[in-house]
């Protein structure tokens, strides 16, 4: 059986390989060789070395939009997670209509990004619009609104998969714990919470991936108005390579910058939350 398997094993990874191949792994190699150059095509490119890197770094802009990425997805995480726990614990409650609830809450995860940051823009504009501003007014309104809207389109994601790991808890546990006389609270800290850690480790990679990535909707919703003060990482990168000429780049540096943050983002947080799986 197992000479059978390696004899075929090459017939079924080696298409997938070479998707991966195509589609990832040459245009990543490929990006990282073009960020030290100077191109306006493939084929023209010229090298540079890391003046490109210098000119990123250099770039109040992409600073600017660093920090206000980093300050976003911190906000985001925490918020979108905590409601989307909240809502999972009393959606697992034996209440009637959960399972209409919980459909309610999942669809705006199926609305496009670019069609979110446009209603949200209606509404939000609508609302503040009666006090005299919008939200491009100041930098502190569009911060908000983007994280309103992260909200709202991820908490229904971010609780399904918390309703999936809370069904899971062994029932057994949670008598037994009743019985020896613990409390909500301390069923909730002692229990459920250690025990729903793989759902955590899961959430908490999405939302942050999602929130540093976040670009469709941060065009549609201000488009970094005022003055680029609510320009996120993916909005300035796009900004960069597609505002002039030559620039490319520059702004293929600041990819690259963007995916070794996240990446590192990433890592550093599945290492911290697989930590307490093995604790708990």
């Amino acid at each position: 059986m197992l000479k059978h398997n390696k004899k075929y094993f090459p017939v079924f990874v080696l298409p997938t390989l070479m998707a991966f191949a195509i589609a990832f792994f040459i245009p990543f190699i490929l990006g990282i060789f073009l960020s030290f150059t100077e191109f306006t095509t493939v084929i023209d490119a010229q090298w540079v070395g890391v003046r490109n890197y210098v000119e990123a770094f250099s770039s109040k802009e992409f600073t600017n939009a660093l920090w206000f990425t980093v300050k976003f997805a911190v906000v985001s995480v925490i918020t979108v997670n905590v409601f989307a726990f909240l809502l999972a614990l009393l959606l697992t409650r034996k209440i009637k209509g959960t399972n209409l609830f919980r459909t309610v809450f999942f669809m705006p995860n199926l609305i496009g990004g670019i069609v979110l940051g446009y209603i949200w823009q209606l509404i939000l504009n609508g609302i503040l619009f009666k006090f005299g501003v919008t939200l491009t007014f100041k930098p502190e309104y569009g911060f908000w609104g983007l994280v309103i809207l992260m909200n709202w389109q991820m908490i229904g994601y971010m609780m399904v998969i918390y309703i999936a790991g809370i069904q899971n808890i062994p029932k057994d546990v949670m008598e037994a714990a009743r019985i020896d006389g613990a409390g909500k609270l301390e069923i909730l800290k002692k229990i459920t919470i250690p025990l729903v850690m793989p759902s955590v480790t899961i959430c908490l990679f999405l939302t942050m991936s999602n929130s540093f990535k976040l670009f469709d909707s941060n065009l549609a919703l201000t488009a970094g108005a005022p003055s680029r003060k609510t320009t996120m990482l993916a909005l300035d990168i796009y900004n960069t390579f597609y505002g002039s000429v030559g620039s490319e780049g520059v702004g293929q540096a600041k990819a690259v910058i963007f995916t070794l943050i996240v990446a590192l983002v990433a890592i550093i947080q599945l290492r911290l939350t697989r930590k307490r799986e093995v604790e708990s």
